[in-house]
């Protein structure tokens, strides 16, 4: 895969992307005012950033995949790859608030999803998932997780949590992928200087110690990102793979990006919640480990 597939073909616009939106602003805005750490932002993401982060699953091999959703939110991301996934695919969401897990268990476009595709849900965080801690039965499984997944997509808001944290979610990413897997998350643009002015200089100084960290990983293993600029505030999404072999994916309807810019803005914040709308693409290398633009 190249970063050219962060471009969504005009099929990615066509499919409903169910229940009524209000219901979840509703209990998106509810959530966020009261668990605003955890939930990141004040509304589920738009369609044109669902459609980014959903890229790996859209380009694909030509076999059944495993896929792992963190921090569902309410499930815009959820239904979307609900819609796409394929029979013999697995879909396993993780949310920790109970009220989001909640809703999605009463999701009506999660019940008619295509037969075959399987779908768990685990009411945890994703450091809590049982497939990651080794025991005497499985600790011959590679890294000790019971589970591997060929794409993960990740909605936490990583500048809300300490960088440790944030390291350990990283390294378990990579040890929950499958060699060559992929990875998309997001962040807001332009939040560390309003953090700095609403928050003060130790919390400030703590998100620009996790956007060092994230812009790090990203040298390591980034493919790709793509601005989604009609949002409220704009969000940037992440392509990244893991280490190891790979074998073909087919684009289906890509577009060609736009050349990498020589130098991007440097107050981009990954990871801080949901999203927006539109587009501007920027590419990462045809490789995996390609560094992304300076920003």
């Amino acid at each position: 895969m190249t970063s050219e597939r962060l471009h969504h073909g005009p099929e990615s616009l066509s499919l409903h992307h169910g229940p009524p939106a209000g219901g979840d602003r509703l209990l998106f805005l509810t959530e966020a005012l009261r668990t605003f750490h955890d939930t990141g932002a004040l509304a589920p993401s738009g369609a044109e950033l669902v459609n980014a982060l959903v890229v790996p699953v859209t380009s694909r091999p030509n076999r059944p995949i495993s896929v792992l959703e963190v921090g569902a939110g309410t499930g815009v991301v959820t239904r979307r790859l609900a819609q796409v996934l394929r029979p013999g695919d697995r879909l396993h969401v993780v949310e920790a608030n109970p009220r989001f897990a909640e809703r999605l268990r009463e999701d009506p476009v999660l019940a008619a999803r295509h037969p075959g595709v399987g779908l768990r849900l685990s009411a945890c965080r994703v450091e809590e998932l049982s497939e990651c801690h080794p025991s005497a039965t499985d600790s011959a499984r590679p890294e000790g997780c019971a589970q591997r997944y060929d794409v993960i997509v990740s909605g936490l808001p990583f500048t809300n949590f300490e960088p440790a944290q944030v390291r350990d979610i990283l390294e378990l990413y990579l040890r929950l992928l499958a060699p060559g897997g992929e990875l998309t998350y997001f962040g807001y643009l332009g939040t560390t200087t309003a953090r700095t002015l609403t928050s003060g200089p130790r919390r400030g100084a703590r998100h620009r110690a996790v956007v060092r960290l994230l812009r790090g990983f990203e040298a390591a293993y980034g493919l790709g990102e793509r601005t989604v600029w009609r949002n409220v505030p704009p969000a940037r999404a992440y392509l990244l793979r893991a280490p190891g072999g790979r074998e073909s994916w087919a684009p289906t309807g890509s577009r060609a990006l736009e050349p990498k810019a020589a130098a991007r803005e440097t107050n981009t914040e990954p990871g801080t919640g949901a999203g927006a709308t539109d587009a501007k693409a920027t590419t990462g290398g045809s490789t995996g480990g390609a560094a992304p633009a300076t920003r």
